[in-house]
């Protein structure tokens, strides 16, 4: 009996390009590969190409994996993705700046991106620098005396409307999509041209890529965001 719990499907659309991928997160190996390359000089998906490529490899997966695709992860590149970053400088009353602080400021930038592009899905957002009274900091073991603190972001979002679009297409195939990733911001973090879309998509999905921003839940007991970024500060 195979373990469904050590495969995951992984989608790929681009403009000239459909794949889809089962891969198998124990040895980072696709078990099945498959893509399709067409003829497209416009920007916009052609979904009836997608519906017909899903209808010809879903049912071969199933088979592998012995259970029904109900979930599967998007990876995408569209020139509809917004890709830039923001900062933003604020004020340390307490002249003390510690991790908690960070976060405030994180928080802050993140509610900051949403209310500017409220039809926008946050795909990545990233921390590039930050700096404690002009001075840039590579740790954050404790708490550090400053004034203010300056932090840079990067946001990676797709349009609501391209997610109901695509998400339109799969759900007549009984699929959810799990998680979006950017196509380019996957390949500009790994620069290995021998790594499947699908490895790398999974290596960021892991935690792999420290300074990538992942709010988690005070309820959840597991290790958050912010101990794993500062490890990489460390």
């Amino acid at each position: 009996m195979i373990d469904q719990e050590i495969f995951e499907t992984y989608l790929s659309i681009s403009k000239q390009k459909f794949g889809i991928y089962l891969l198998d997160k124990i040895n980072l190996k696709n078990i099945y590969k498959e893509e399709l390359y067409f003829e497209n000089n416009t920007d916009q998906i052609d979904y009836n190409l997608l519906s017909q490529f899903l209808d010809k490899h879903i049912f071969k997966i199933e088979k592998l994996n012995r259970n029904f695709l109900k979930n599967i992860f998007l990876i995408i590149e569209n020139n509809k993705i917004l890709n830039f970053s923001i900062g933003i400088k604020r004020k340390s009353y307490s002249q003390k700046i510690n991790k908690q602080y960070l976060e405030s400021s994180l928080t802050e930038l993140k509610h900051l991106f949403k209310e500017t592009y409220q039809k926008n899905k946050i795909l990545h957002f990233s921390v590039n620098r930050y700096l404690i009274d002009g001075v840039d900091h590579s740790s954050f073991d404790q708490e550090i005396d400053g004034d203010h603190i300056c932090v840079e972001a990067n946001f990676i979002s797709i349009p609501g409307l391209l997610i109901k679009e695509i998400s339109a297409v799969l759900a007549k195939h009984q699929i959810k999509i799990d998680r979006f990733f950017d196509k380019k911001y996957i390949q500009n973090l790994f620069q290995e041209k021998t790594l499947d879309l699908s490895v790398c998509a999974f290596k960021l999905r892991s935690g792999q890529i420290q300074n990538e921003v992942h709010f988690i839940s005070k309820t959840v007991k597991k290790k958050g965001f912010f101990e794993k970024f500062f490890q990489l500060f460390s």
